[in-house]
């Protein structure tokens, strides 16, 4: 099961649906509420929800039992949300490029610390797809834009988390973890991402060189060898 970033869609999966679906996979990628074709409808219940309480029910409806979990940046702060409340539901967790959105005081700190002035009022291709990546592939960058611009619908509320990240919600999260960092991230920098992987009790760490935010799709051929061996294992 994949959970795309804030900027993407099920469509930012491209090149993870394909090798992992060789390797024997059933892959899942869904829009969030609110992101790419999945609408916000009142009918359904209390608006918006939680992207934990979406996936359970979607795990509901596909009889899924146990799966494995890869959530890249703002997808990963609700991967490590539901990994907390159903860990007997997950074979594995895989958090990419994502700060967790951890309500402690010294991640907050350490956020604004490495925060550059003025970058979140450029356009998102400058503070998520890398410069060697931008510099080496128009087309993919031209791609990367092109879902961005049509990731969250105008107006859709973003889902809360159900409960807030925290390191002792971390205690929960009890399945075998790859935390993956990208060497050239500009939001969630490698140091970042060690300070609060830290409090899991037992994870794995790999890293993809000369990538940015976008680390699947800057380095797919690199995240998705880390990933599937990783999976394998577990």
């Amino acid at each position: 099961m994949l959970f795309h970033a804030n900027t993407g869609t099920s469509e930012s999966w491209e090149a993870q649906a394909t090798a992992f679906a060789r390797q024997g996979y059933r892959v899942i990628a869904f829009d969030r509420r609110g992101w790419g074709k999945s609408l916000a409808d009142p009918a359904t219940g209390a608006q918006p929800g939680t992207v934990a309480g979406d996936l359970d029910a979607l795990a509901d409806h596909l009889r899924l039992d146990k799966f494995h979990l890869v959530g890249v940046a703002g997808g990963g702060f609700v991967s490590i949300d539901y990994a907390a409340w159903r860990p007997e539901r997950l074979r594995s967790l895989v958090v990419a490029a994502s700060t967790g959105q951890f309500a402690e005081k010294e991640m907050r700190d350490f956020t604004a610390r490495v925060e550059i002035p003025e970058l979140r009022k450029q356009a998102a291709v400058y503070r998520e797809v890398g410069p060697s990546y931008r510099g080496a592939n128009p087309d993919g960058t031209r791609r990367w834009i092109e879902i961005d611009e049509h990731a969250q619908q105008p107006g859709a509320p973003s889902q809360p988390l159900r409960t807030p990240n925290t390191f002792a919600k971390l205690a929960a999260v009890t399945m075998p973890v790859l935390v993956m960092a990208a060497d050239a991230d500009l939001l969630a920098p490698p140091a970042l991402m060690r300070a609060w992987a830290a409090h899991l009790k037992n994870y794995e760490w790999a890293s993809v060189p000369d990538s940015g935010h976008a680390i699947a799709w800057e380095h797919p051929d690199v995240f998705n060898e880390s990933v599937l061996a990783f999976v394998k294992r577990h």
